[in-house]
């Protein structure tokens, strides 16, 4: 509203000035004293309330806030429209002779300059004029649940993700070593090893649904782990892990094949 009113008052600065019929009068670039009082005065408040907006912090100039000055001189522009239209000749003394009234640049600057103010001075008052110029930065998109900043513990970005219990080569089953080279002997796969106090936390996420079982070996699954979300494996019991779910609760994940490590 503030700009679109600046808009205004700039285009009544190029009309007529004086009405007196049909004469060729002269429009307020022609006064210096109406024209940087009402006009420009009016423009630069408004261009000092939109930069005062639009700024992250208020600026001050002389100890007053660029917002303040910009609100004053729109009502000075406002008070300097009104007794102008009041008085239009002023020192055009030459068109006395004639039947001269307000022109259109003065209606129009009074109308534009009125707006002005009164947006100025609503702006501070009314929660629905103080939405910001600039929006906001977004906040970032939140991690995977549990997930630490990028290149800490536990963050799916922080290494290449691998098959829970392989070896570092990607893609490889549950439990699978890495292929042996030309002419290396086969390696049997290991056996299923029991649970040892060198076990650290880590996190997991699941290819396809699975179900988690309540840890004292009910058959009824207690939860869900869906694919695409991140769970904390809290300890390992033989071929199964104790996992814990967004919502705090632990059971046991039986089927680990083809799970991949955070």
């Amino acid at each position: 509203m503030v700009i679109g009113a600046a808009v205004v008052l700039f285009i009544a600065s190029f009309l007529s000035t004086f009405d007196s019929d049909g004469r060729d009068v002269p429009n307020a670039w022609d006064n210096l004293g109406l024209v940087m009082s009402m006009y420009v005065g009016g423009i630069v408040g408004a261009v000092l309330i939109v930069v005062a907006r639009a700024l992250p912090q208020p600026r001050k100039v002389a100890g007053m806030d660029l917002g303040q000055v910009g609100v004053a001189l729109t009502l000075f522009a406002a008070w300097t429209s009104f007794w102008t239209i009041i008085d239009p000749l002023g020192a055009f003394d030459q068109f006395d002779q004639f039947d001269v009234g307000a022109g259109s640049g003065l209606i129009l600057g009074l109308i534009a300059a009125l707006l002005l103010a009164a947006a100025a001075i609503a702006t501070p008052l009314l929660p629905a004029l103080q939405a910001p110029l600039v929006p906001a930065a977004k906040p970032a998109a939140p991690q995977p649940y549990g997930a630490q900043p990028p290149g800490g513990y536990g963050y799916p970005g922080a290494q290449p993700q691998q098959p829970y219990g392989a070896q570092p080569q990607p893609g490889q089953p549950f439990g699978q070593q890495p292929p042996a080279g030309p002419g290396a002997p086969a390696q049997p796969a290991p056996a299923a090893q029991p649970a040892t106090g060198d076990f650290s936390p880590f996190w997991f996420a699941v290819p396809v649904t699975r179900p988690l079982f309540a840890e004292d070996g009910s058959p009824s699954p207690i939860a869900e782990l869906a694919p695409g979300t991140w769970y904390l494996a809290v300890e390992q019991r033989g071929a199964t892990l104790v996992a814990q779910t967004q919502d705090g609760r632990r059971g046991v994940l039986q089927d680990t094949s083809g799970i991949q490590r955070g």
